[in-house]
């Protein structure tokens, strides 16, 4: 009986042991990587985006809370792969009713906001008007769902808007499966073809 007992024994210890070699255990003192920030350098641009743990939509939510003034809109917005001197971030312009133009750093693992610098106006708004945004009845987060709907899915990763006519036009790159695809909707959120 003793040597049933030390035979069940020694297997039970040897098969912990083979469960024990086949499942690595992780290194003491390792942290989870942020995907988006180490990215392989290889990648594109929208290979990278669709790994980034913040979406777009969220980071212009927290590019508009920001500054003193109330009633900023996000007009344009860009994904950028972390380089030697920023992590992966969104750059989000907002526009205030004052006219005041402000770049926010949004990052894109994290959602903080890590920088923030004032723009020349007059630069970027040589063709539009603070008034042309405010009268859109659709916004640029909004663009952001109508464009992702249309491309099947997928993650918005850069919005930009020009000017058609008297009113905005959105132009949405949206990261697929395999394909990047860009999507202009309008000032109506229509889908511009």
């Amino acid at each position: 009986m003793l040597d049933r007992l030390m035979l069940s024994a020694g297997l039970l210890a040897l098969s912990a042991g083979f469960a024990a070699a086949q499942s690595t255990p992780p290194a003491v003192g390792t942290q989870t990587l942020m995907p988006a920030t180490h990215a392989d350098d290889n990648m594109k641009e929208w290979q990278v985006a669709k790994t980034a743990k913040v979406s777009l939509p969220q980071a212009i939510s927290t590019a508009e809370m920001q500054g003193d003034e109330k009633g900023g809109r996000a007009i344009d917005a860009d994904f950028e792969k972390a380089d030697s001197k920023d992590p992966a971030h969104y750059s989000v312009k907002v526009v205030y009713p004052s006219g005041k133009l402000v770049e926010y750093g949004i990052n894109a693992d994290t959602g903080a906001l890590y920088k923030t610098e004032n723009q020349p106006i007059e630069r970027y708004f040589t063709f539009l008007k603070p008034a042309n945004f405010n009268e859109a009845k659709t916004s640029l987060k909004e663009a952001l769902a109508i464009a992702e709907q249309k491309a099947g899915g997928g993650k918005a990763y850069e919005a930009s808007v020009s000017k058609d006519g008297k009113a905005v036009q959105y132009q949405i790159k949206v990261a697929g499966m395999d394909k990047e695809q860009t999507i202009n909707v309008g000032a109506d959120g229509k889908v511009i073809d």
